[in-house]
């Protein structure tokens, strides 16, 4: 539960830290996503987190792994994404419902995988209060669509056509139960980014993974929400990174290796990792490429 005190908005008690699990797994396929890149990460996080915030949580890599790490952090995962923060509603509140719900899936899937896999991408705006229903076809879409890419037209609707996968796996067992696990307690919110940074303070440490700036016009894949992320968005994101800092808090940031990127947080201190990117309309320049990991405070 969530109190108030002074007006502030307080995190859930995370004391209560449930049975030990094995570290879980990004259960979505995300553009851009972390995992690959922990292990350059690891060097550079806290000693111990306390209070952990992500305005853009995609594909919880980071949160999986620093959770592990400190089984009592206290966590909020926000993303502008509605139908992904109830995604993770479902897997915090109802792993076993969203397993038999995508069990029924796959058996349809497999009776006529192209006219079902169009089916349900039709289904656009099915009621919030069926938060299972709701994940559930978001991660058939996800583990079935073209290259696992969530991407959305301007009414937030679900484009992306189908994939060629011969026997797609929906989910895994021991890892939607550590996902939960890992998820107890924490606070899933839909909201902006703007609204999530200004709530740190001085001690908070804050991963941020914000859709990227392009690194060539035919590499931007930033619609996973309706709402564009542009030039404008990216400098208020700067801007509202320095002010947490300021405030105390820690703070890393992600981003593509680009000039722009690398002026608007030339004030702070910047690193260099290596990440293998598959999404590119040009298949001649998929692999190996740099990107920055931006670091903030203490």
């Amino acid at each position: 539960m969530r109190a108030r005190r002074n007006g502030q908005l307080e995190f859930a008690n995370a004391l209560e830290v449930p049975v030990a699990m094995p570290e879980a797994q990004p259960f979505l396929k995300w553009v851009g996503g972390k995992a690959q890149l922990l292990k350059q990460f690891d060097r550079l996080f806290p000693h111990q987190i306390d209070r952990y915030f992500e305005p853009f949580i995609g594909g919880g890599a980071v949160f999986f792994h620093l959770k592990h790490r400190f089984p009592r952090m206290r966590a909020r995962l926000c993303d502008i994404n509605d139908e992904l923060i109830n995604t993770y509603q479902a897997v915090r509140d109802f792993p076993s419902e969203l397993m038999q719900r995508l069990d029924e899936h796959l058996t349809q899937y497999n009776r006529d995988r192209e006219r079902y896999y169009y089916l349900v991408r039709s289904q656009h705006h099915l009621p919030r209060n069926e938060i299972v229903e709701r994940a559930a076809r978001m991660i058939f879409l996800n583990k079935t669509c073209f290259n696992g890419l969530w991407r959305v037209n301007a009414r937030g609707e679900f484009n992306v056509p189908i994939g060629s996968h011969k026997n797609p796996a929906l989910y895994d067992r021991t890892n939607i139960l550590a996902a939960s696990a890992a998820l107890h307690g924490v606070e899933l919110t839909t909201r902006d980014f703007r609204d999530t940074l200004m709530e740190t303070q001085a001690g908070d440490f804050v991963y941020v993974d914000p859709p990227y700036v392009p690194v060539s016009l035919t590499a931007n894949f930033t619609s996973y929400a309706k709402e564009d992320f542009g030039v404008a968005e990216q400098q208020e994101l700067s801007a509202q990174v320095a002010a947490a800092a300021r405030r105390g808090a820690r703070l890393m940031l992600s981003n593509s290796d680009v000039p722009f990127v690398r002026n608007l947080y030339r004030g702070f201190t910047i690193h260099t990792v290596s990440a293998r990117r598959a999404i590119n309309r040009d298949g001649a320049k998929r692999g190996a490429v740099n990107e920055v990991l931006v670091c903030a405070g203490d």
